[in-house]
């Protein structure tokens, strides 16, 4: 098999991403993660930046055991001595150095001609050579530099001791055929190409990042260099996990594998997701929270007769346990009688298409539909639970500078009116309190929650309560565009529900007793 070695760079152009700044304890942990995970080698930073990161690179240098740590480094002797400097300790350490070599580059950043890039370029990796084994030498924005100084920069980098050369798509300009022509033409032309490897780290500009990656990968590509969830510079890197699952995937068309664990690559993308604090979209591939979710009728009916005829990856493959059917407007029926059953409850047919019918009302108003919606939904919706109140109206008196208080107006099934007021230590409490005394009920509120239907200033909220009452719990559900009387409306609902269950446990006593 031929193996891509996994070169991750989300210590440090992952955290170049804007409004990212990691710790040196959160660099360790993150690198021991991608320890874990079986990456070949770690960019834990760039050493000369600041005497901080130079303190993280080295903190990770001696963390990591099974993995080579790289530190980066412009052309000049002063960033290689820091790289030094952070590397102590490490067992396999590599430094990365890196100069531009574009036209564009050349003329407005670094005021260079080609003979002074290749000058300057030689003279690094020379003088890195003195003391270390490993070197990567970068052509930045290769993606824009003539090919045929391309082929000249990568030749030198060959004879003045690189092991890998690096051909950055430094701006993800390039699409997948013309940056794969690139490797193509360097291990057709430049002698000595099998004494190194090629590597190949691409950004994600014009959303191409992975599929240049795998381009360069079917040209001769050795190492792909990327983050965990794509994360990086503007638009972000190849995210490494993509790679990793399209080469394991489609080994029939790639020939070649990663020597990653891939059961760890959930665990992996959670842990950067929360230390960065940049959360992953719903839709990014592999890693996502749908990647693995159906909604649709159709695609949920083929997922419960056969999983891979809409799933080319299980879950369980990148540490996940099992793929979630989600209930929405575009459920079926299929999808439906399966949640029924998985929640415990055994209908008849004409039970489940009316409850079917009641869960499309619902989906219609609602996104997804949540194992308590469905609970709530069969009780509410199929059991006609008698309301033996009814909340008619309720105000409410608040001020940060005063005591929150609350008054109800209940209508009993009898058509009684009751109203009282109360006060409490917040709005919500003062409402609850004034029920309370109006219904005579005392319960226990178990749980509370808040949710939006809709967006907006104007959304509909929704709120659900659990009341539990002398062992017996019973939820409710109220919804408005005011979340106090949606409140009030949960409350008295489960209320309702209690009753309803005391009666119906009353009645089985005495049946029991016959």
């Amino acid at each position: 098999m031929r193996k891509i070695y996994m070169f991750d760079t989300t210590l440090r152009d992952g955290e170049q991403s804007p409004g990212v700044n990691l710790n040196t304890k959160e660099k360790v942990e993150i690198a021991l993660q991608l320890e874990k995970l079986g990456i070949d080698r770690i960019e834990a930073g760039f050493p000369a930046a600041s005497p901080g990161d130079l303190a993280a690179v080295n903190a990770v240098a001696r963390a990591v055991k099974n993995a080579s740590v790289i530190g980066l480094s412009r052309s000049r002797v002063q960033d290689i001595d820091a790289v030094r400097e952070a590397l102590q300790g490490a067992e396999d350490p590599c430094i990365h150095l890196f100069l531009a070599t574009s036209p564009i580059h050349r003329k407005h950043k670094l005021r260079m001609d080609k003979d002074q890039v290749l000058e300057t370029a030689e003279k690094a990796i020379r003088y890195a050579k003195q003391y270390f084994n490993k070197i990567e030498f970068s052509a930045e924005d290769a993606g824009r530099t003539e090919l045929d100084f391309l082929v000249q920069v990568t030749d030198m980098a060959i004879r003045a001791g690189a092991t890998v050369v690096n051909i950055p798509d430094t701006v993800g300009y390039l699409n997948p055929a013309e940056y794969g022509h690139i490797f193509k033409t360097l291990k057709e032309q430049v002698p000595g190409i099998d004494k190194i490897q090629l590597s190949a780290h691409c950004h994600d500009d014009l959303g191409m990042a992975t599929a240049n990656a795998l381009a360069a990968v079917l040209n001769g590509a050795d190492q792909i260099e990327g983050t965990i969830n794509g994360i990086g510079e503007r638009a972000g890197n190849t995210a490494l996990e993509e790679v990793a699952l399209a080469l394991e995937t489609r080994f029939d068309y790639f020939g070649a594998k990663t020597g990653l664990r891939l059961n760890e690559i959930a665990k992996t993308s959670r842990l950067v997701s929360r230390l960065t604090g940049m959360v992953v979209p719903g839709n990014k591939a592999i890693v996502g929270a749908n990647a693995f979710a159906h909604e649709s009728g159709i695609h949920q009916d083929g997922m419960l007769k056969e999983k891979t005829t809409y799933e080319i990856i299980s879950p369980e493959t990148i540490g996940l346990k099992e793929s979630k059917l989600v209930l929405g407007k575009h459920s079926g029926r299929h999808a439906f009688r399966e949640k029924l059953i998985d929640l415990g409850y055994e209908l008849t047919d004409e039970a489940v298409n009316a409850a079917f019918a009641k869960f499309k009302d619902l989906a219609d108003r609602k996104k997804d539909v949540s194992d308590e919606d469905i609970r709530a939904l069969l009780e509410e919706k199929l059991i006609d639970t008698p309301e033996v109140f009814k909340l008619e109206t309720v105000q409410v008196s608040y001020g940060n500078q005063s005591t929150p208080s609350a008054s109800v107006r209940i209508v009993t099934a009898d058509g009684g009116v009751r109203e009282e007021a109360a006060v409490g230590n917040g709005s919500v409490d003062a409402i609850y309190n004034a029920i309370d005394k109006a219904t005579g009920e005392t319960v226990e509120l178990e749980d509370y929650s808040i949710k939006s239907v809709t967006h907006g200033k104007d959304a509909l909220g929704e709120v659900h309560v659990v009341l539990l009452q002398d062992g017996v719990s019973a939820s409710g559900r109220g919804v408005s565009t005011d979340i106090l009387e949606a409140s009030a409306r949960a409350y008295v609902d489960a209320l309702n529900r209690l009753i309803d269950k005391r009666k119906t446990n009353g009645r089985r006593d005495k049946m029991s007793l016959i």
